[in-house]
C-alpha cells in the first residue's frame, strides 16, 4: 500500500422543545388563577410572557453536506434529533428535502436571554443537493449552522461566509479528531500503485471534498500524475457513497473516499475486505467542522458547544464519521488544508 506523501499533523482535542401540550397547560393555569377579576398576577403574567416568547423564537437552521446517501443521513439525524430534544429542551423538527430555505432573518430580542431554554423554537436539518449548495446557503444567510468538510469550510470563508468552526467529531476508530483519505480498488485489480492508475477510470467525490478530491490530487501532483490528462475517465460522484458504489458496480477502476466511510460501507454495501482493498491512504486530516454563524449570540454558541461536547458516545456524525464525541476546533486547525489549496491553486477567489 502506498502511504501518505504529506507530513501528518497534530491537533488539540476536547469533546456537542418546548412541547405544545405543556405550554398550553401553563397558559391555561395562568389564566384560571386570575379568578373572576380578569386580572393576571405578575407571577402568572411572567409565565404567559415566557411561553409567548418561546413560541415566537425562530427555528435554528442546520445545513448538512450530502456525503452519504440521503437515506443514511436521514437515519443519522434521528438520534441527534432525540438528543437535542433532551439537551436543549426543545421540540426538534427534521426536514431533509433538498430545497432552498426560505423565511425572514432571525432577530433575537433582548428578553429572550432571560429565558434559560429559549434557544430556538425548532431545529431544522436541511440536506444539500451538493457541496456548492450548502456554501450558497451560508452566503445567503439562510443557515445558522452547518456540517461542512475542511475544504468546503475554507471555501465558504473565502467567499465571504461569516462562520466559525465550533466542534469536530472524534473518530471512533482512531480516538483522534482526524481522519484519512484513501483510494480503494477491487481486490483482484492489477492496479498495485498510484502510478498504475494512469489510463484507468477513477471516481472522485466532489471538487470541494477534502478526502474525496483534495488529498488525492495533492499526492497525484507530487507523483507527476495529471488528473486532467492521465486518466481514461474521471467521475465526480457527488458523495462518498456514490463514489464507492461506482467501484462496486464496475463503472470505475478506483474510488476516492476516506477510511471511515469505507469501513462503514463494508457493513451495508457490496464492498468487503475480501473483494476490495486500500490502494493508498493519506496523512491525517483535521476532522470535518460543524460551523456556526457569527451572527448567533455568544450565549447560544456557548450552549451549542456544550451540547455537542456533552453528547453521548456512539452518536453518529451526520457527515458519516462514527464518532466518539466531539472536540473543540479553531480556524488555525485547518491551516494545513488551506496551504494545500494554495499549493494546488484551488483558491478561486481572494481571501477575506
Amino acid at each position: 500500500m502506498n502511504k501518505y506523501l504529506v507530513a501528518p499533523w497534530l491537533f488539540g482535542r476536547y469533546r456537542l422543545s418546548s412541547k405544545t401540550r405543556v405550554l398550553t397547560v401553563a397558559i391555561i393555569m395562568a389564566l384560571l388563577s386570575t379568578g373572576c377579576t380578569g386580572k393576571v398576577s405578575e407571577k402568572n403574567q411572567s409565565v404567559v410572557d415566557s411561553v409567548s416568547s418561546q413560541q415566537n423564537l425562530p427555528a435554528l437552521k442546520i445545513g448538512v453536506l450530502p456525503t452519504q446517501s440521503r437515506t443514511e443521513q436521514e437515519q443519522m439525524i434521528k438520534p441527534l434529533k432525540e438528543y437535542l430534544e433532551q439537551s436543549l429542551g426543545r421540540r426538534v423538527d427534521t426536514e431533509s428535502q433538498s430545497k432552498i430555505i426560505g423565511g425572514q432573518g432571525r432577530h433575537k430580542k433582548p428578553e429572550i436571554q432571560k429565558i434559560q431554554d429559549a434557544i430556538a423554537s425548532s431545529v431544522d436539518f436541511q440536506i444539500a443537493k451538493d457541496y456548492q449548495q450548502i456554501i450558497d446557503w451560508l452566503l445567503q444567510d439562510k443557515l445558522d449552522m452547518a456540517y461542512l468538510g475542511p475544504m468546503s469550510y475554507l471555501e465558504a470563508v473565502d467567499r465571504g461566509a461569516k462562520v466559525e468552526p465550533l466542534v469536530a467529531p472524534i473518530d471512533k476508530h482512531t480516538g483522534q479528531p482526524w481522519y484519512r483519505a484513501c483510494i480503494i480498488v477491487k481486490q483482484d485489480s492489477r492496479i498495485k500503485t498510484l502510478k498504475d492508475l494512469k489510463g484507468k477510470r477513477i471516481a472522485f467525490v466532489d471538487k470541494l471534498s477534502t478526502s474525496g478530491y483534495l488529498m488525492p490530487l495533492a499526492t497525484f501532483k507530487k507523483l507527476g500524475i495529471d488528473d486532467n490528462r492521465n486518466f481514461a475517465q474521471v467521475l465526480y460522484a457527488g458523495s462518498h457513497s456514490n463514489s464507492m458504489a461506482a467501484l462496486e458496480d464496475g463503472i470505475v477502476d478506483a474510488a476516492a473516499t476516506n477510511i471511515s466511510s469505507y469501513l462503514k460501507r463494508q457493513k451495508n454495501g457490496k464492498l468487503t475486505p475480501q473483494n476490495s482493498r486500500i490502494l493508498w491512504e493519506s496523512a491525517p486530516i483535521p476532522n470535518s467542522p460543524i460551523v456556526v454563524s457569527k451572527k448567533l449570540s455568544p450565549e447560544l454558541i456557548k450552549r451549542l458547544k456544550q451540547a455537542f461536547i456533552s453528547s453521548p458516545e456512539g452518536l453518529q456524525d451526520i457527515i458519516g464519521t462514527e464518532s466518539a464525541g466531539y472536540t473543540l476546533v479553531t480556524p488555525s486547525d485547518y491551516t494545513p488544508i488551506e496551504q494545500l489549496r494554495k499549493y494546488l491553486n484551488l483558491i478561486s477567489v481572494p481571501t477575506k
